[in-house]
């Protein structure tokens, strides 16, 4: 009785995991999870694809298009019945969704866009103009309006890292009172911005201003202006991240634009899940999420990249 009872306990098992993974393998990639950015996309994922009956896989290419190809191969020997990804660059991925479109697997790309129509399902992302538009707006105003800032960009091959600084600037630039005097990349990364920041400050001690063009960085200089005594100066990243909330609590950040990542995640799951089984496809094929403009007035409302206002 006791091995008829294992016989049946295993096969029960194999069943549950059977119907698990009964309408296929979903595969979410991203960039790297030491971002929490990044991470909230697995972590919003893979729970949502398998509440519809998905096994998710899920892996991280690190920004590096080499590694998202091999991965998309991974995916198509897997005969994966869907591909989130967050690339690994505009111009850089089309190869790999292009690939995974011959082989019949559809890509849904959230956060990020490619340079190429028509080859992905959908590319969800937040509306980094308008975001970038309205906290420029609450910086410009927490700066009075004049004074010097440095720019702190993003990795330069991600679209991401254009539209946002342009529309800083298309903010900033109205008012001749305020003056960009250094402008430098720190690719996204958290450790890099903070040096950056040391190196600007000694160069340039009279900013009053930094401008980012994410969390991660924005994080990076506030905690650089922080050591260097200088947490007087007024930083704005764009993300929506906890780690930027609580500065911007404590009031050594002014804000930061929210992108609903958690949001999009989910919405690239549902519109995998209407594709895979009856074919639907979205209305259009780029899709814009608005973004939250988060200061010290509505930052409470915020959590793990959710804002719960109106």
């Amino acid at each position: 009785m006791k091995k008829i009872l294992t016989i049946v306990l295993a096969l029960i098992m194999v069943m549950s995991l059977a119907a698990a993974s009964a309408e296929g393998i979903i595969y979410i990639i991203t960039p790297s999870t030491s971002n929490p950015f990044f991470k909230t996309e697995q972590d919003v994922g893979a729970p949502a694809a398998e509440a519809l009956g998905y096994e998710a896989k899920c892996f991280s290419h690190d920004d590096d298009a080499q590694t998202q190809l091999q991965l998309f191969e991974a995916a198509i020997n897997d005969k994966a019945v869907a591909i989130i990804c967050d690339n690994a660059g505009a111009d850089a991925s089309i190869e790999a969704v292009r690939m995974a479109s011959e082989a019949g697997i559809p890509t849904f790309l959230i956060d990020r866009e490619i340079n190429e129509s028509g080859l992905a399902i959908a590319q969800i992302v937040a509306d980094n103009a308008q975001g970038a538009a309205a906290i420029a707006e609450k910086w410009v105003e927490a700066m009075d309006y004049e004074g010097k800032y440095a720019e702190l960009l993003g990795l330069e091959s991600d679209t991401n890292c254009h539209v946002r600084s342009d529309n800083y600037h298309a903010v900033i630039d109205e008012y001749d009172t305020l003056e960009m005097v250094a402008q430098q990349s720190a690719n996204w990364d958290q450790t890099l911005a903070y040096e950056k920041t040391e190196a600007i400050l000694q160069e340039h001690p009279e900013i009053t201003g930094i401008i980012c063009g994410n969390d991660t960085m924005a994080c990076g200089a506030t905690q650089a202006c922080i050591d260097a005594g200088r947490d007087d100066i007024k930083i704005i990243g764009l993300d929506g991240s906890d780690e930027a909330a609580a500065y911007i609590k404590d009031g050594k950040m002014v804000g930061t634009a929210l992108q609903q990542i958690a949001a999009i995640t989910e919405l690239a799951i549902q519109q995998a899940d209407a594709y895979i089984k009856d074919g639907t496809k979205p209305e259009t094929e780029k899709q814009l999420v608005p973004c939250v403009a988060i200061t010290a007035e509505n930052v409470d409302k915020l959590s793990a990249f959710v804002y719960s206002g109106d």
